[in-house]
């Protein structure tokens, strides 16, 4: 005869799983596909086999999981945008306001995106937010 495998229930690995997954949130190592199929296969290795884990609830997380798959690929997208905007201003004239208010103007020279922020310019010396921009206008080549 054998015995009922130890670990924990279904509504005990279900919170263990909630608990994983918060941290995940708060771990950018661990915020991956891989980890997610790997904490979902141990839940159903590890539960009580008297007490099933509802498969409701495996679909709200794999529902859950595609839903956050979705926002990454937006977030990819909108992140390219920003910064295929913000290189079409190189070689552009803008007025901007500076860090006391004054307004500045210049020739932008670059363009970069940090992290999840808004583009920033390069101005002469000076790093630029794009919120900061008031006026964009065509650079004039002069000729000799």
């Amino acid at each position: 005869m054998t015995s009922p495998m130890s670990g924990p229930t279904g509504a005990d690995a279900a919170k263990a799983l909630a608990a994983a997954k918060a941290s995940e949130a708060k771990s950018k190592s661990l915020g991956d596909k891989d980890t997610f199929m790997k904490l979902l296969v141990a839940q159903l290795k590890y539960q009580d086999p008297t007490k099933p884990a509802d498969s409701t609830a495996f679909l709200a997380q794999t529902a859950q999981f595609t839903q956050v798959e979705k926002l990454e690929a937006m977030i990819d997208m909108l992140q390219s945008q920003r910064m295929i905007g913000a290189s079409s201003l190189v070689g552009k004239t803008v007025t901007y306001q500076d860090a006391t208010g004054a307004l500045q103007t210049g020739v932008i020279s670059s363009a970069k995106l940090n992290g999840d922020s808004e583009p920033t310019l390069k101005v002469g010396n000076t790093d630029v937010q794009l919120s900061k921009v008031t006026e964009i206008s065509t650079t004039e080549n002069k000729t000799a």
